[in-house]
């Protein structure tokens, strides 16, 4: 069985097609407010750039939420994707 040029072209489009991955960037955001002394800081917004596919890039973002005290003042840290 002989391919005609252009369906190998198509064939081959298709093989890279399903060769790349679905990694794209995507930005985590992390808002860190503070709480329990007057005079605190105003919230802050950090952003990172993350390179990986979606479900990952989430999950590596929300993995970077934390709360953090100390001398009675609380920091939260709540991050996500933007």
């Amino acid at each position: 069985m002989k391919l005609r040029p252009g369906t190998l072209l198509v064939l081959g489009l298709f093989i890279m097609m399903g060769m790349s991955s679905c990694v794209h960037d995507y930005i985590c955001q992390c808002k860190i407010s503070y709480s329990g002394q007057p005079g605190l800081p105003e919230d802050k917004v950090n952003k990172y750039n993350v390179s990986d596919t979606k479900k990952k890039a989430k999950s590596a973002c929300q993995d970077l939420s934390k709360t953090y005290e100390k001398d009675g003042v609380k920091a939260t840290e709540t991050c996500d994707l933007y």
